[in-house]
C-alpha cells in the first residue's frame, strides 16, 4: 500500500528519495509526492500521476535538498487529489489558507481518532488544506513543538489512536528527520557514505543506497541525523521515553523490478515465471521433515491437534485449498478463517491449535492483527508461509516456511499463490508425517511429483495461444460464472478474483453443486460460465452440473484433464489440460484462469499491473 522515503544527508537526496518510491510503485497507490527542507523553507512537489511526473515536477521546480521525505499514497479519507497527497504541512493557528507552518509530514495507516483531533485543532485556529486523517498529525506536532522535534513527536504520538508509520521533520531543524511506527512498517537505513541515514516503508526503497537495515518494533521512535540516530520507545512504567537497541541487519533487498524482456506486462512475465518460483521454493528439499518450518517445529507439531488458517484475498483462497489437504491427508481439523473477519467475532479458542497466517508482502495488517488476536485468546503455537524473510509476519511467528517466489511487481498475484500453495503442501506432509498419516513410500510419491510440478506447469503455459483465443470472446462480457468442486472449488474463486481484480468484470465463483440453488438462474448466453473439471472422484457429479448449464442456454469454457471424455461442441468450449495431478492438480489447474484474466484484461485495455483502486500490500485494515 502506501510508501515512505525519509532522508538526512550531506548530498541533494531528492533522486533517492524518488527511486525509492519508483521500488514501491509495485505496492499500488494514486498520488505520490517529496518535500524538502531548502535555503531555510519547506518545499515539496505532489502529484495524482506517476512517480515518473513527480520526478519531472521536482526537476522543474528546482525541488533539491539534503533532508526530505516522500510518500505514494493510495486513498483512504479524501479522494484521489493533489490537496490529500502527502507529504502534509501544518498551517499554522491563525495563519492565512496559503501559509505554510513548520512541520511536513508523510503517514502510512489510518488514524481512527482524527475527528475529534481535528476539531480540537481547529479551534486552536488551525486551518486544514485536505480531507485526511494525516494532516492532523501535522498540526498536532506543530501545535506540541516548542524547539526538539523528537519531544513534540514524542508528546504526539500517544494521543494517536490508529495504526500509522510516519516520518516527519521542522523547517526549524535542518539536518533531522524524526519517524516512528506503531502497527504499519517502518525500516532504518543505517547509510555507509557521507554519514547519511534513512527510514522507509520497505527495505527494497533502500536497495542500492544502504544494506544495513534496522527493522523498528512496534512503538518505536527514530530520530536521524547525519552520521547518527536514536531509536526510544515509551516505557509505560514510568511514562517517558527510554533509548532502545535493535540489531543492525546486512539485508540484500532486491535492487528494484526486473527488466520485463520479451513480456507485455509483469504480471504476464510473473505467471511465465512460476516454474522457476516453484522450483526455488523447493530447492534443497530431498525429504519431509518438521524441521522444515523452524527449529522446534516436530515439539509444536506434536502438541496440537486442530489448524486454523488466517489470510485474506488471494492468500485466503490458497489456505482454502489446504484445508483439503490437510484433512485429507494429515488427518488434522482445518478452519480457514478470513483474518479481517476472525478478530471481530466471538471464537472459541484451543491451546492446542496451530495458527498457520499466509501472507505474500508479511505485512498484510489484517492478518497481522488476527495473529496477534489469536495469540491473545491463548493460541501460542503460530506458523506463516510467506515471501519475506524480513518481513513482520515472520518475525511474530513461532514458525515460518519462506517461499521463494521473488518480488512480485503486478498487483494481481499469481506466482506469490502457487508458490503459497506449495509450502502449504509441504505443511500438510510435514503434519501427516509426524501424526503418523505418511509412510515412507508416500512421501516418496509426493516428492517425485513436487519436483516435477515445474515441468508441469510449463506445460500448461503453452497452453497459452488457446486461452488467448477464449480471451476475446471475454473481452466483450459483463460478467461471468467459475464452477468447481471438491479441492479445486477455491481455484475457481481465485480465478474469478483474478478476472475481477484486472478486466473489471464482474466474476462469481460456485462450488457447482450450488447451481441449482440459485446462481442457475443468472445462466443465459451472455454469460460465459468457466468449468475447472480434473479427472477426480467428482467429474460425473460435475458433468451433471454442466449439463445443467448447458440446459439453460449457458456458454461453457471448459479446462479439462485429458481423460476427462469432455469434448467441444456448439456451447461447450474445452481446453484440454496436458495431465491430471492428483492431489497437486489445483496449482496446474489456476495457472490458465491467470492467463484467461491477463488476456481478458489485455484485450479490454486495462491497466493490467496496476488496477483501478487497488494496492499491492494491505498495510492498513
Amino acid at each position: 500500500m502506501c510508501g515512505i522515503v525519509g532522508a538526512v544527508s550531506q548530498r541533494n537526496i531528492v533522486p533517492i528519495l524518488v527511486e525509492g518510491l519508483k521500488r514501491l510503485e509495485y505496492r499500488g497507490y494514486d498520488s505520490c509526492g517529496v518535500a524538502v527542507h531548502q535555503d531555510g523553507a519547506l518545499r515539496r512537489a505532489r502529484s495524482t500521476s506517476r512517480v515518473a511526473e513527480l520526478q519531472q515536477q521536482a526537476d522543474q521546480d528546482g525541488i533539491a535538498a539534503g533532508t526530505g521525505i516522500a510518500h505514494t499514497r493510495w486513498a483512504t479519507h479524501g479522494a484521489p487529489a493533489v490537496h490529500n497527497a502527502h507529504p502534509h504541512f501544518s498551517t499554522g493557528p491563525g495563519a492565512d489558507t496559503q501559509a505554510v507552518g513548520r512541520i511536513a509530514l508523510v503517514h502510512n495507516g489510518i488514524i481512527e481518532n482524527h475527528d475529534e483531533l481535528r476539531a480540537e485543532l481547529k479551534a486552536r485556529g488551525y486551518v486544514f488544506h485536505s480531507q485526511t486523517d494525516t494532516e492532523v498529525i501535522a498540526h498536532l506536532v506543530d501545535h506540541l513543538y516548542s524547539g526538539d522535534l523528537l519531544d513534540a513527536v514524542q508528546q504526539a504520538l500517544p494521543r494517536l489512536k490508529g495504526a500509522y508509520a510516519v516520518a516527519v521533520f521542522c523547517r526549524d531543524e535542518p539536518h533531522r528527520v524524526v519517524a516512528a511506527r506503531e502497527g504499519s512498517p517502518l525500516v532504518l537505513g543505517v547509510g555507509q557514505t557521507d554519514g547519511e541515514n534513512f527510514v522507509a516503508s520497505d527495505a527494497m526503497a533502500l536497495a542500492g543506497v544502504t544494506d544495513q537495515i534496522v527493522y523498528l518494533e512496534e512503538g518505536d521512535v527514530v530520530d536521524l541525523q547525519p552520521g547518527r540516530y536514536w531509536i526510544s520507545r515509551l516505557d509505560t512504567a514510568t511514562g517517558r521515553y527510554a533509548a532502545v537497541t535493535r540489531e543492525v541487519k546486512t539485508v540484500h533487498a532486491h535492487s528494484g523490478a526486473a527488466e520485463l524482456g520479451p513480456y507485455r506486462h509483469y504480471m504476464q512475465k510473473e505467471i511465465f515465471e512460476q516454474p522457476t518460483a516453484i522450483a526455488n521454493t523447493l530447492e534443497a528439499i530431498t525429504g519431509i521433515s518438521p524441521e522444515l518450518f523452524g527449529d522446534g517445529a516436530y515439539r509444536v507439531f506434536k502438541e496440537i491437534d486442530k489448524v486454523l488458517i488466517l489470510a485474506c484475498g488471494t492468500s485466503y483462497y490458497s489456505g482454502s485449498t489446504a484445508k483439503y489437504w490437510l484433512e485429507s491427508i494429515a488427518k488434522i481439523p482445518t478452519s480457514v478463517e478470513i483474518a479481517s473477519e476472525y478478530r471481530y467475532r466471538d471464537s472459541v479458542p484451543d491451546p492446542k491449535t496451530l495458527v498457520v497466517t499466509i501472507s505474500q508482502s508479511g505485512e498484510t495488517a489484517d492478518t497481522i492483527a488476527a495473529l496477534k488476536h489469536a495469540r491473545s485468546l491463548g493460541m501460542p503455537h503460530t506458523l506463516t508461509i510467506c515471501n519475506v524473510a524480513t518481513s513482520a509476519m515472520v518475525r511474530e511467528c513461532e514458525l515460518a516456511y519462506i517461499t521463494r517466489a521473488g518480488v512480485e511487481i503486478g498487483v494481481a498475484s499469481t506466482k506469490a499463490f502457487t508458490t503459497q500453495l506449495v509450502g502449504l503442501f509441504l505443511l500438510t506432509l510435514a503434519l501427516a508425517q509426524t501424526r503418523g498419516h505418511l509412510t515412507e513410500a508416500q512421501e516418496a510419491e509426493h516428492l517425485k511429483d513436487l519436483r516435477h510440478l515445474p515441468v508441469a506447469v510449463q506445460a500448461v503455459l503453452a497452453l497459452e495461444p488457446q486461452v488467448i483465443a477464449w480471451s476475446e470472446e471475454f473481452a466483450r462480457k459483463e460478467n461471468a460464472l467459475f464452477l468447481a468442486r471438491g479441492l479445486h472449488y477455491p481455484i475457481a474463486m481465485e480465478g474469478a478474483l483474478k478476472l475481477k481484480e484486472i478486466t473489471y468484470i464482474h466474476a462469481e465463483a460456485y462450488a457447482a453443486g450450488e447451481l441449482k440453488h440459485g446462481p442457475l438462474a443468472l445462466v443465459t448466453a451472455e454469460m460465459p460460465v468457466v468449468t475447472v473439471a480434473p479427472n477426480d472422484t467428482l467429474l460425473e457429479k460435475l458433468k451433471s452440473n454442466m449439463q445443467e448449464v448447458r440446459a439453460r442456454g449457458g456458454q461453457l469454457y471448459v479446462f479439462a484433464d485429458g481423460d476427462t471424455a469432455i469434448e467441444s461442441e456448439a456451447g461447450l468450449h474445452v481446453i484440454r489440460m496436458p495431465e491430471h495431478y492428483g492431489a497437486l492438480s489445483p496449482i496446474l489447474h489456476v495457472v490458465p484462469l491467470q492467463l484467461l484474466a491477463y488476456h481478458t484484461a489485455c484485450a479490454r485495455g486495462t491497466d493490467v499491473d496496476k488496477p483501478r483502486n487497488l494496492a499491492k500490500s494491505v498495510t492498513v485494515e
